[in-house]
């Protein structure tokens, strides 16, 4: 799928986590349903990094896309290493490494241990990124051109600080689900790895199909790409992408929100 439809999947993700969370009596305060609908919307862009060509190799200039061609580097020489017979060659890392579970539990896990070691620093810093992120996929079209990069990290930035001062007010959701002393802020490296998985499922829907069980073997191939029947998969960017599925996150999104906020 496309970036936007990626984010708007991301962020309804979590706001149906809130909701199955609220049912489950673990209800998420409402600045963790805000920052972790932003995060997982931010971190449902993420495992793209492997393409020199996708929206996060532009969220922060020539850095990113400096970073997507180390990554794309290592995913083509971690599937070249790994791949079996029967796994098709191919010339570089896109939809690979950074398209399976253990790279979504890798990263959130990474973004945690920061998150309660690094201190306030990595705190914002994690948020910061997925504020760009998130604002490069839900507002695409305000977001477009190099002209508007340094506004978009002015707003993820002032965005990341603000959403920061009021997490950590006492029952604001530092300490969401994880209450042990030292936990604070534990909780944010799962919105990353929700992103990232429904990241991978979302193109699991495409033509292509998505890795997403690596290295775990299915018939004979170690990358085995997943997905429905192909007469049931869609090119990304197709009608199918921009006219029902975008629709149908944004409704589920708000669903799950309202249930997530106790409204219904």
């Amino acid at each position: 799928m496309m970036g936007p439809a990626h984010s708007l999947s991301g962020a309804a993700a979590w706001l149906g986590v809130g909701a199955a969370a609220a049912a489950a009596g673990h209800p998420m305060p409402w600045p963790v349903v805000l920052a972790g609908a932003l995060i997982c919307a931010g971190a449902a862009l993420a495992p793209d990094l492997d393409h020199k060509a996708a929206t996060i190799s532009r969220a922060f200039g020539p850095l990113s896309k400096w970073l997507c061609e180390i990554v794309d580097k290592l995913s083509y020489a971690v599937y070249k290493a790994t791949r079996t017979a029967a796994d098709p060659r191919r010339s570089g890392g896109h939809r690979t490494l950074t398209h399976t579970w253990v790279w979504a539990v890798l990263t959130g896990a990474g973004a945690s241990v920061a998150a309660i070691t690094g201190g306030r620093w990595a705190v914002l810093a994690i948020l910061f990124v997925h504020m760009v992120l998130a604002i490069e996929g839900l507002l695409w079209r305000a977001a477009r051109g190099s002209s508007s990069d340094v506004l978009v990290w002015l707003l993820a930035a002032t965005s990341a600080w603000i959403i920061a001062g009021v997490l950590d007010q006492p029952g604001n959701g530092s300490d969401w689900l994880f209450t042990d002393p030292g936990q604070e802020y534990l909780w944010l490296g799962l919105p990353i790895v929700l992103g990232a998985l429904v990241h991978d499922i979302g193109d699991a829907l495409t033509v292509s199909g998505c890795p997403i069980l690596w290295p775990i073997p299915i018939g004979r191939k170690r990358w085995y790409p997943l997905g429905p029947p192909k007469p049931m998969r869609f090119r990304a960017g197709s009608w199918i992408e921009l006219k029902v599925l975008m629709p149908v996150f944004m409704l589920a999104g708000g669903v799950g929100c309202a249930a997530a906020l106790n409204f219904i």
